[in-house]
């Protein structure tokens, strides 16, 4: 079984993934584009977010409180591992039917929101270590809808900044990862433009 979800978090996590394994020890205290987080606080977070949307797809209470660090031994690994249980959690047709018990939004947005943190922190954590990311276009395509829904809300909460002016386009940033990073609040072109 997939639903579109799955099939958009398959699309998107191994990129991800391959941005996640290239991460060395010695770059886990680097800056990264999201204001105040480290490479390692950014890894923490996805992490948290790979783990607990997996228990969201099942409609379960979630702690987002507690902040457990997964760097351990064989971070990468589990990592990978992580991201196929979140695919999997999200294949099953129910995860993404009805509203979410608890988000006061449709479950498939809920799923499309571990979509946008895959795409958008493969990037952030790209950019942080000097590695190439291109993100599955299809997840690209359809984070845009989202990201327009979620915007308003997602900025009063501090999760987003406030939308950027469309960049310039350069050979290296595709322009619908450069629309949808200024969408979210980021400078598409992190760190030699302030």
């Amino acid at each position: 079984m997939s639903t579109q979800t799955s099939e958009l978090l398959a699309a998107a996590a191994p990129r991800t993934v391959d941005v996640v394994r290239g991460i060395s020890d010695d770059q886990l205290d680097l800056p990264t584009p999201c204001q105040d987080y480290l490479v390692r606080d950014l890894l923490n977070h996805l992490f948290q977010v790979v783990v607990n949307f997996q228990d969201l797809a099942e409609k379960r209470q979630v702690e987002w409180a507690e902040k457990p660090d997964h760097l351990g031994d064989g971070w990468r690994d589990r990592f990978e591992v992580e991201t196929g249980r979140l695919i999997a959690a999200w294949s099953d047709p129910s995860s993404v039917e009805g509203m979410s018990p608890r988000m006061p939004m449709p479950q498939s947005a809920i799923g499309g929101m571990a979509l946008l943190d895959l795409t958008v922190h493969g990037w952030d954590l790209a950019v942080a270590t000097g590695q190439p990311y291109h993100p599955a276009p299809e997840a690209v395509a359809e984070l845009h809808t989202l990201v327009e829904q979620l915007g308003p809300t997602a900025r009063k909460m501090g999760v987003f900044a406030d939308p950027l002016p469309a960049p310039t386009p350069t050979p290296d940033l595709a322009p619908d990862l450069a629309h949808l990073l200024t969408q979210t609040g980021r400078t598409p072109t992190w760190p030699q433009t302030p």
